[in-house]
């Protein structure tokens, strides 16, 4: 199949949208709306429901069939839509064809959650994934720094619809490395450490990034993306600098408020609750004054 078009998103900012909770408790399907309404409004032109930003792994399985279906929905031909999907094999198979019925073009696989992973085993996972939705592009998230670029070269071989893969690990140098020898061209590479690591990870060869700050402000984002693109260094570093207070707070404590601050950040801009599920936590009263300082600076 062509997947020039689904190649040509990848290589973007690719959003990764919070899942907004309601009073209840549940998946406020108007402030997600509202949510996809502001980052298409923004340019952007990739999205995937059920990203870790999204809390995929505090949702259960009907709340992730719900946000896929409301993305598709609201979306239709503004955005490619990758589908997070996961879990144990038959789980993500079965999201992965979900994602297809409902109408998405791509799935993005989720780093198996398992303590004991071989490399051949990381390649069957994917491989009967890719197999059971040969419409869909499909793309790993690699966060092991230990796999390497053949495994990811012998999965581009068996399966023609691994079109890029989100690479996750903080290493610029072994991201330069494991992309050359899977196929910097075969793939697209997607930094997947979002606009922190852009920068560094554009140099060796990626040509989309991930990005949760972009549910704030996606005029920043898309800002540092038109500056890589155009090989402008110093307009790059500006914006890095400008967004870095914001990103070093979601990346504190191994990423543990990740989550919880794109959302205080929404809730001073009155896009959707503050609220976030365990194993996540909400801010104490001192970095909500931060992050919603952070924010003001912005002039969003």
């Amino acid at each position: 199949m062509d997947h020039a078009s689904p190649r040509a998103a990848l290589a973007d900012v690719v959003a990764i949208p919070v899942t907004p909770f309601g009073p209840d408790g549940g998946v406020d399907r108007d402030a997600y709306r509202a949510l996809l309404g502001r980052l298409l409004d923004g340019g952007v032109r990739a999205v995937t429901p059920g990203g870790n930003t999204g809390e995929f792994y505090a949702l259960t399985p009907d709340e992730r069939r719900l946000v896929t279906e409301l993305t598709v929905a609201y979306v239709g031909d503004r955005a490619a839509v990758l589908a997070g999907v996961g879990h144990d094999l038959p789980t993500a198979v079965a999201a992965a064809r979900h994602a297809r019925d409902a109408g998405a073009g791509m799935v993005m696989v989720h780093q198996p959650v398992h303590p004991y992973v071989s490399r051949d085993g990381w390649i069957d996972y994917h491989r009967e994934i890719a197999d059971a939705v040969p419409e869909l592009g499909v793309v790993p998230y690699v966060r092991n720094p230990l796999l390497d670029g053949a495994a990811i070269a012998r999965l581009g071989e068996l399966c023609p619809n691994v079109i890029g893969v989100k690479y996750a690990v903080p290493d610029a140098a072994r991201f330069g490395a494991v992309a050359r020898d899977a196929g910097l061209e075969r793939f697209v590479w997607i930094a997947g450490l979002a606009e922190l690591y852009a920068p560094a990870y554009w140099a060796m060869g990626a040509t989309g990034f991930t990005s949760g700050l972009v549910n704030v402000a996606p005029a920043v984002s898309l800002a540092l993306r038109d500056a890589l693109r155009g090989g402008d260094r110093a307009a790059a570093a500006e914006v890095w600098e400008r967004i870095r207070p914001f990103e070093e707070l979601r990346a504190a404590d191994q990423s543990a408020d990740n989550v919880t601050v794109v959302k205080e950040a929404l809730d001073v801009l009155g896009v959707c609750r503050r609220d976030v599920r365990p194993p996540s936590r909400p801010l104490p009263e001192a970095r909500r004054a931060e992050v919603a300082e952070i924010v003001k600076g912005w002039e969003i």
